[in-house]
């Protein structure tokens, strides 16, 4: 009983985080909803008892996203431009709303949680827990899951995230760089 009052609240918290997050105009304080949204997400994978989830949640959407949003909004310069025809956005609404509508249609087949007689829990699962530590050498499961079995799906989640930070890098170095040169080359003019 306790579970399911957990899972309500944090549930209604990420509700009202999001319908928070669609309402705002302001940059730095959807970027701090963003890394609050981030944690919840991270409790509610705690709940779920996927602790390793959780972790990359907390690390990685919570930790180095907003730090790299908030690096960003620094460097940038702050352009309020108003907008002389208002503008409602209907048609992404409508979008959101049928993805979102297919989205909940397509997990109605799904298992409900913990069900053991869920295909994860008779095939895939019997499977790590009686081969992993033979097959790997690894004595944790999750481990041997993630770094054996699913070795290059996680190599490939690695690199996906390395690209996207050294992109962002360059691009925030790159502005720095061309002011910078064009600082230098206006203190050579004037000498």
């Amino acid at each position: 009983m306790i579970d399911v009052f957990i899972n309500v609240i944090l549930l209604a918290f990420l509700a009202i985080t999001a319908v928070a997050i669609v309402r705002m105009t302001n940059l730095f304080a959807i970027i701090m909803l963003f890394g609050i949204f981030s944690f919840l997400s991270a409790a509610m994978f705690i709940v779920m008892d996927a602790v390793d989830v959780a972790f990359t949640e907390a690390a990685v959407g919570a930790g180095i996203s907003t730090a790299l949003m908030l690096a960003t909004i620094a460097l940038t310069k702050d352009h309020d431009e108003k907008q002389s025809v208002s503008y409602r956005p209907w048609l992404p609404l409508v979008v959101v709303i049928a993805t979102g509508a297919a989205l909940v249609y397509g997990t109605l087949d799904i298992p409900t949680f913990g069900d053991p007689d869920a295909p994860t829990q008779t095939h895939v699962a019997p499977y790590y827990i009686e081969r992993s530590a033979p097959e790997t050498g690894v004595p944790n499961i999750v481990t041997a899951v993630l770094a054996s079995y699913r070795g290059f799906d996680t190599l490939g989640e690695v690199v996906v995230i390395f690209t996207a930070g050294i992109a962002v890098l360059l691009l925030i170095g790159g502005r720095r760089r061309k002011s910078t040169a064009v600082r230098d080359e206006r203190e050579e003019n004037d000498a």
